[in-house]
């Protein structure tokens, strides 16, 4: 490898405080997907990186509002697209970036249901409200 990356890569190692060789395997993978998936980044946050429209909202995110629109009447993208500024390729590929990864996207909405009921919870909220 080039010693110019190995040097950035260092360097990004010691400021995010993880092991050269985690950062590099997330490099890697995160590089992968996107070569993949051409307009999905990854953007960090409070509950680490998360798969996200370049354009748009976390794939997370489209995928659950996806769920709650098969609940109701009618085609569940034109549902959501009503329902949103989401456009049908966005959906789209919010879609298939979960089947190729659905662990990956469950797991974040999962977190984002504990923690809702967690906050729920704390302010006394009856859940479903």
């Amino acid at each position: 490898m080039d010693e110019a990356v190995l040097a950035r890569l260092e360097k990004l190692s010691s400021r995010e405080g993880q092991p050269r060789s985690r950062l590099a395997e997330q490099l890697i993978d995160e590089g992968i997907r996107m070569r993949e998936f051409p307009e999905i980044v990854f953007r960090p946050g409070p509950t680490g990186r998360r798969a996200a429209l370049a354009d748009g909202p976390d794939v997370w995110e489209i995928v659950r509002g996806l769920a709650q629109a098969r609940l109701g009447d009618g085609d569940p993208i034109e549902l959501l697209m009503a329902s949103t500024n989401l456009r049908e390729d966005q959906i789209r590929l919010a879609v298939g970036y979960y089947s190729a990864y659905p662990d990956e996207v469950d797991a974040r909405i999962h977190e984002d249901e504990e923690a809702a009921t967690r906050l729920r919870a704390l302010l006394a909220i009856p859940a479903g409200e």
